[in-house]
């Protein structure tokens, strides 16, 4: 989740018009890659349509793929990787081999049906292969008969890979005949597309080989960072779109590793096997997982869900064309106001909600809700701050028909399953009206408070949230030597006692019985948790009153959980103020050591070390606790704009997040101490 550069995630997500149902079914096998009925379009040369000229790539890459840090790098690879997923999404593809090449480089190989090799229409002196290459927003994603749907990053297309690396090369097997084609220095022409022999013959069909191989080397004039891969992140994703796709099997190999190992996801119970996934670490209410799906002529719906004993109600997950919603839009909304209905609906009907009863509302019934929601469809049309949220009416329509057809149907088939939801729903409701008093409680107080902030908050002079830092410090002791070191003018500081209560485990009730909680809660200023039914104003990020949130703690065993408790309490009560990029972490040096008069500082260990090469008779102090520091020392190590160094937090997949905090803080010691061990020698990169 930390990350040392800045990323500026460019995230899709898609939707179009609801028409007539031509199918559904309530309980059934998830429609798989390999036994999905293929699309009848025909994908030649001529559905290869071209929307603009590639330009200005190289000048500005990060209009194209986020940025030139690890992000943008590994946007590379999802570019790709997703070419090949439109070919499963249509039912001709089962297989995606993924190999991190020794050299730096990484190949993707699928089994589809190959970019078509014949001549471009528009382009006389190009084939359609070249042109997908060369050409910005190039591809058989564009108009009719070529994929019904398609994921990938704004549909630039590989031809951004190909302006952003030294060099390419490409395999088409189509039509039993291998052709090859390659290109160096972003994108220039290096062997045109030639016939180089027959297509291998498969083992099991005996048939000749169909599908492209694609090999790429970033160029690292443009990502100056690096251009090494991390596996994990690699993983992560193939994993998500593995379960997004039932049938379809995706592979990585990492060659530059020690040992290189093969990892393999496929998932023939798709979406089922992804709630099945992240309710693993979770103590299940009970086994069954429900799933459904509704298809339409333009528009496809599938839903699966599943309930845990825990207390968050953040648990749906959304996709669209198989690219991660993370700001929600009108698949969701849909979802969830079906859901609350059909559950009302059920619970009235079966006399476990009496009359006098109040409806539940929809927080009281997404308690301890796992549920993944993927649509596909042709046009799609993006909203919010990362154009990530779902601006379709049409998919709110299908949703709701969906949920509130099948829902309902799968209650009455799963009566135990769905009375023991019911009546967890129950018990939240009753937490959420004691919230709601406490809650109330604390704003009265605030008011009678006059300004209505923690006593122990040293405010900043300036009103402007977008220059307002808050910095959250562990200990009085600490606090104070931060009130004296900050700038006034921008930084406010707010010391916190021990550590505070982990809100993985506590529903709001009792969150808002912590006094540093609601400390926090107040000097941010925005709310906490989700809107809920009755205008109780959830977070609100438009209100927070500081765009920096930095967590200040010790760099040993008891810094390193308290910082993953603030974490854990941002992302499950106020997660889009993480999803903004507004916490950052900061980094005080762990050496010091006396260089004439002057002091210099080192962060770690790996810091020290390569020090040491230049300088071998340097002897270190290790510096103490934050709180034994003094405000000058802490000024010059921590807090100065001008030398100090943050972290900032992102989440790029909701459903990691949700994964991982819920191994750290949740009940499961087994899960814990796995996720510990794998991820200790990687900290840098822990992405939650």
């Amino acid at each position: 989740m930390p990350s040392s550069s800045t990323p500026n995630p460019a995230t899709d997500a898609v939707a179009d018009t609801a028409t007539d149902t031509v199918a559904e079914a309530t309980n059934g096998a998830a429609t798989s890659a390999s036994s999905r009925a293929p699309e009848t379009g025909d994908y030649g040369a001529s559905q290869i349509q071209v929307l603009e000229g590639l330009e200005a790539v190289r000048k500005r890459p990060g209009m194209y793929i986020g940025s030139t840090g690890p992000t943008g790098l590994h946007h590379l690879v999802w570019e790709v990787v997703d070419n090949s997923v439109d070919e499963a999404m249509a039912g001709h593809c089962s297989r995606i081999d993924v190999v991190m090449l020794a050299g730096g480089g990484v190949q993707v190989s699928d089994d589809g049906r190959g970019i078509p090799v014949g001549a471009h229409p528009k382009y006389e002196d190009l084939t359609a292969a070249e042109v997908v290459m060369t050409v910005l927003h190039a591809g058989g994603k564009f108009g009719d008969g070529g994929y019904k749907v398609s994921g990938g990053l704004h549909g630039v297309g590989i031809s951004v890979v190909n302006a952003l690396s030294e060099k390419v090369e490409v395999e088409i097997d189509r039509d039993g005949t291998r052709y090859f084609m390659s290109f160096k220095e972003g994108g220039q022409p290096d062997v045109k597309l030639k016939p180089i022999g027959d297509s291998p013959l498969e083992e099991e069909t005996g048939q000749p080989r169909t599908g492209t191989t694609v090999r790429f080397w970033p160029d690292p004039e443009v990502f100056k960072e690096g251009t090494e891969y991390r596996a994990q992140t690699l993983v992560d994703r193939f994993q998500i779109m593995a379960f997004l796709n039932a049938g379809l099997e995706l592979t990585l190999l990492n060659e530059s590793a020690d040992k290189p190992e093969l990892m393999s996801h496929h998932y023939e119970g798709g979406i089922r096997d992804f709630v099945r996934h992240l309710n693993a670490t979770k103590e299940a209410l009970f086994e069954d997982v429900g799933w459904f799906e509704e298809l339409a002529e333009t528009e496809e719906v599938e839903i699966a869900f599943a309930w845990n004993t825990g207390y968050q109600s953040d648990g749906i997950h959304s996709f669209a064309n198989g690219i991660s919603t993370l700001e929600g839009g009108m698949h969701e909304q849909g979802f969830r106001s079906a859901l609350t209905r059909t559950v009302n609906t059920y619970a009235r009907n079966r006399d476990l909600l009496k009359k006098k009863d109040e409806n539940l509302q929809g927080e009281d019934i997404r308690e301890g809700l796992t549920a993944i929601i993927s649509v596909r469809l042709q046009e799609p049309q993006f909203e919010g701050q990362t154009k990530s949220k779902l601006g379709n009416v049409s998919i709110r329509s299908l949703v709701e028909k969906a949920t509130n057809d099948h829902l309902g149907q799968w209650f009455e088939e799963n009566p135990r399953e769905a009375r023991a939801m019911v009546a967890k729903a129950m018990m939240a409701a009753k937490a959420r009206i004691a919230a709601t008093s406490a809650r109330q409680t604390i704003r009265r107080k605030s008011a009678l408070d006059g300004a209505g902030m923690p006593g122990k908050l040293a405010d900043c002079q300036s009103k402007n949230p977008d220059e307002s830092e808050l910095y959250i410090v562990e200990g009085q002791s600490a606090g104070g030597s931060a009130k004296e070191a900050r700038d006034p003018r921008i930084m406010a500081i707010l010391p916190i006692r021990g550590k505070i209560l982990n809100v993985e485990r506590a529903r709001p009730d009792r969150m808002l019985k912590n006094t540093e909680v609601v400390s926090l809660i107040q000097a941010i200023g925005a709310g906490f948790g989700e809107d809920d039914d009755e205008g109780e104003e959830g977070f609100d990020l438009e209100k927070a009153r500081y765009h920096k949130i930095v967590l200040l703690a010790d760099a040993d065993v008891d810094g390193s959980h308290i910082r993953t408790l603030l974490l854990t309490f941002f992302f499950r009560q106020m997660r889009t103020l993480v999803e903004a990029g507004y916490i950052y972490i900061a980094q005080p040096p762990l050496f010091s050591t006396q260089v004439g008069k002057s002091k210099v500082y080192l962060k770690d260990v790996v810091a020290r070390d390569a020090y040491l090469v230049d300088h071998p008779n340097a002897e270190f102090q290790r510096l103490k606790g934050l709180g034994e520091m003094d405000a000058d020392e802490l000024w010059e190590t921590t807090m100065d704009p001008a030398n100090r160094t943050l972290l900032q937090v992102t989440v790029e997949q909701a459903t990691i997040a949700d994964e991982v905090f819920s191994i750290l803080m949740g009940d499961d010691v087994e899960s814990r101490k796995k996720f510990i061990q794998t991820n200790a020698d990687d900290v840098r990169f822990l992405d939650i």
